[in-house]
């Protein structure tokens, strides 16, 4: 008891603190998570932005220093003289600027360089500088040093697209060229710069971004070139010393950068570990996608830091919470013991101790003013309780005796009620019966005694009229069978005790052996679904009547090759589990505004060949055995008729072997 009132006190107190504190630890937490990973990739977009602009110094730089060459007075000079002074000249500049390569090549001259964008423009007199990418036949015309130079064996690497290839052969250039119009010569001073291996450019790039960078040092970051998806130019580490050259980016940045065309800024795996990377496509002269430029640095040292700042904000909020709870014992320590006290007495008075009181709890305020109206109103319940007892034994006796008198008139009531019903069954059985027997079988007997005699007077002579003869006697049976079915309607059997437990399978399967000659004659089909169905408490007879009579309206209902459909199965109707047995026919239905009549005395749908009493009396018949039938068209034609009849009951079911035993 003790523990249960602090324990939902404590709850109470601390709820606040133990879900929403988490939840807003958690915000908190996530949020400034969200803010950090985009820190970080702004940073890395910051990085990238800075390389680019590198590369386009390159790039202009380049173009700047040609132009400078195809307008000097020196190369001027130069073109005035033998062609080895021009060769002279050029390379000495090329060493100077740093170029792979440097020629002069004349306007009228003819070769392949001039398929390139940057040759064409210089062509047109407009100086033009760009990435280009030289396959390894154009970087033997310009040296065959250079070729080897380009060449970088490929690394397998993981996650990257799958190749056969085993060498980058291409060479990655910066392309510039300049028209020239000197000494009476016009052409172009064409210069490049290769980037394969070039390791003092992507160096270059990774001290710009990196050099005071707050993320660890100079070797945290990483700076890579790449050729299509090859690395040729990189300062990403393999090994400790050995370069990564001739690895490959991954298929998902490759999809990305060079198959979209997009800038990438997220997550990536580089080489061996995770980096927080940017990618940016490079585009040659011609307008194609043919590499990346890519910075990125390690996101390990961040995730690690990350995860410690979220490991103490954690220790921070259990530390507060193990604090808070002691302290808050401590300090509601005045409320516990009265609240206890109360809850005790809240238990007596529940275990049925009226008399329970709190007395003296010891508390002052609210708390003592509590545990005392709470006296006051247990003084008040146990009175009252005293005289809601007095009051309760005098109306149970009252009830009682008003219940008897009831129950005596309702079995009185019941009495007469069935007594009418009887009586005016019996009235109208006396009716139909004294107009039947008076008005048709007299007059039947009379011509069916005709009939005999003048068979007997005639003898062979009847042969002649035989046929009309067996007329008359079929007529004389029909009429026989209306009034039958007509006094066995109105007979009183409603209290008949012939019903018993019956199965509905084997009483169905005899139903059809009876019929199986009609059957035969009209050559139908019998399709059955014979479920697991409860027994039911019927008479017999009165079910193989009910069974049969469904039977034969629907093979009167179908044309010749028709199919009957039987399907029982156990169904819960109100509750109630019972058997529930389906006859059905492809005929034609029963039109719509006929459904709701089918079971009316006397209505037929074959004027003529019927009573109409067939339904009427199998209605009958389930209702008295507490059921119900129905019927319908169905969903694929004709017409279908649901019985159901309840369950014995496991009482019932006893009661009748107890009977046979």
């Amino acid at each position: 008891m003790r523990t249960s009132v602090r324990l939902r006190l404590l709850f109470m107190a601390l709820l606040p603190l133990i879900l929403l504190m988490p939840f807003l630890l958690l915000l908190g937490l996530s949020k400034w998570a969200s803010e950090y990973d985009k820190l970080l990739i702004y940073k890395v977009e910051s990085d990238l932005r800075i390389a680019e602009q590198y590369l386009s110094r390159i790039l202009v730089s380049t173009g700047t220093d040609l132009s400078g060459i195809a307008g000097a007075v020196e190369f001027e000079q130069a073109l005035s003289h033998s062609k080895a002074a021009q060769v002279a000249y050029l390379e000495g500049k090329r060493a100077e600027l740093g170029m792979d390569f440097l020629y002069f090549q004349p306007a009228n001259a003819q070769t392949d360089t001039v398929r390139w964008k940057v040759v064409q423009s210089a062509m047109e007199g407009k100086p033009s500088t760009a990435i280009d990418v030289f396959e390894v036949s154009d970087l033997e015309e310009v040296s065959p040093e250079l070729a080897a130079k380009a060449r970088i064996d490929l690394i397998k690497t993981e996650a990257a697209v799958p190749t056969d290839r085993t060498a980058e052969v291409r060479g990655m250039i910066v392309h510039s060229a300049s028209p020239v119009s000197l000494a009476g010569q016009s052409g172009v001073v064409v210069g490049g710069i290769l980037l394969n291996r070039n390791l003092d450019f992507i160096d270059t790039i990774n001290e710009l971004v990196y050099l005071n960078a707050v993320i660890g040092g100079i070797r945290q970051g990483t700076a890579t070139l790449f050729l299509d998806d090859v690395r040729v130019s990189t300062n990403v580490r393999l090994f400790e010393d050995v370069r990564a050259l001739g690895t490959r980016v991954s298929a998902e940045v490759r999809q990305v950068v060079l198959g979209e065309g997009q800038t990438w800024l997220a997550r990536a795996f580089v080489v061996n570990d995770w980096y927080i990377s940017g990618y940016l496509p490079i585009n040659d002269s011609f307008g194609a996608r043919v590499g990346m430029l890519y910075v990125g640095f390690l996101e390990e040292p961040f995730s690690t830091a990350k995860k410690d700042a979220i490991l103490w904000m954690f220790l921070a909020f259990i530390a507060v919470l193990l604090i808070s709870v002691p302290l808050f014992l401590w300090l509601a320590k005045g409320i516990f013991s009265p609240l206890e006290a109360m809850t005790k007495t809240m238990k007596r008075v529940e275990g049925g101790d009226l008399s329970a009181r709190n007395g003296n709890v010891g508390a002052m305020g609210e708390i003592g003013q509590v545990a005392a109206h709470l006296d006051t109103l247990l003084e008040q319940v146990q009175d009252r309780d005293s005289k809601l007892r007095d009051w309760a034994d005098l109306l149970n006796s009252r009830v009682d005796r008003r219940t008897s008198e009831l129950r005596d008139a309702n079995t009185k009531l019941e009495e007469t009620t069935q007594q009418l019903v009887m009586s005016e069954k019996l009235a109208a059985i006396g009716e139909i019966t004294a107009g039947v027997a008076h008005e048709i079988n007299n007059p039947v007997a009379v011509i069916q005694g005709n009939v005999d005699v003048m068979r007997e007077t005639l003898g062979s002579a009847t042969k002649e009229v035989e046929t009309e003869l067996t007329l008359i006697d079929r007529q004389i049976t029909r009429i026989t069978t209306i009034v039958g079915k007509l006094l066995h309607f109105a007979s009183p059997n409603d209290f008949s005790d012939s019903a018993s437990s019956v199965t509905l399978e084997p009483a169905v399967s005899d139903c059809l052996v009876l019929v199986d000659h009609e059957l035969s004659m009209k050559n139908i089909k019998v399709q059955t679904i014979m479920g697991k169905s409860p027994a039911v408490h019927i008479d017999q007879g009165e079910l193989q009547q009910v069974v049969i009579n469904l039977i034969m309206n629907a093979v009167q209902a179908m044309a010749s090759g028709g199919v009957l459909k039987i399907s029982l199965k156990t169904r819960v109707h109100e509750g109630q589990p019972g058997a529930y047995l389906t006859i059905g026919d492809n005929g034609l239905g029963i039109a719509a505004d006929r459904l709701d009549r089918v079971f009316d005395p006397f209505f037929t749908t074959k004027p003529g060949e019927g009573t109409g009493l067939g339904l009427s009396i199998s209605q009958t018949i389930i209702q008295r055995a507490g059921g119900l039938i129905s019927a319908e068209n169905g969903s694929d034609g004709g017409a279908e008729f649901h019985v159901w009849l309840p369950a014995v009951s496991e009482a019932e079911t006893n009661a009748e072997t107890a009977l046979v035993n």
